[in-house]
């Protein structure tokens, strides 16, 4: 393989997770957002959503564990959709946000129930993925 006409300086290409057309229906439904996570237990956009509810109601550690759950399936995905370990997750992709969404509240969690060393690596690694996503997600 050639590395001519190749910078070197490029990162890895951004990863686009795919449309969850399904998992957006059923959470704009009656559904519960448990009722929805269990029912597609792959999606990290209804795990978020599962752990921004828990985390609103001040249930804190259920909250952190559905976020980690969103957390573990958005690597799950990303890593099946090319993702070596590192580079770009774009918000602006809808289909990315249940991820970094998901990314977002563990860290949120993580701080509040004092793992600090969590929480930083958290934060670095959403920033990592998109500088953006942060404010976006406030």
């Amino acid at each position: 393989m050639s590395l001519a006409g190749k910078n070197l300086l490029d990162g890895p290409a951004p990863t686009y997770l795919p449309e969850e057309a399904e998992v957006k229906t059923a959470l704009a439904s009656d559904a519960s957002a448990a009722e929805v996570a269990q029912k597609f237990p792959k999606s990290s956009l209804a795990w978020a959503t599962l752990a921004e509810q828990t985390l609103a109601e001040g249930r804190l550690i259920e909250g952190y564990a559905f976020a980690r759950v969103g957390y573990h399936r958005g690597l799950d995905a990303l890593r099946g959709n090319g993702w070596k370990g590192h580079g770009p997750i774009p918000f602006d992709h809808e289909p990315n946000r249940g991820f970094l969404k998901a990314l977002y509240l563990l860290g949120k969690a993580a701080d509040e129930i004092g793992e600090a060393d969590e929480a930083e690596r958290i934060e670095k690694f959403l920033d990592d993925s998109d500088p953006t996503a942060r404010k976006q997600l406030l």
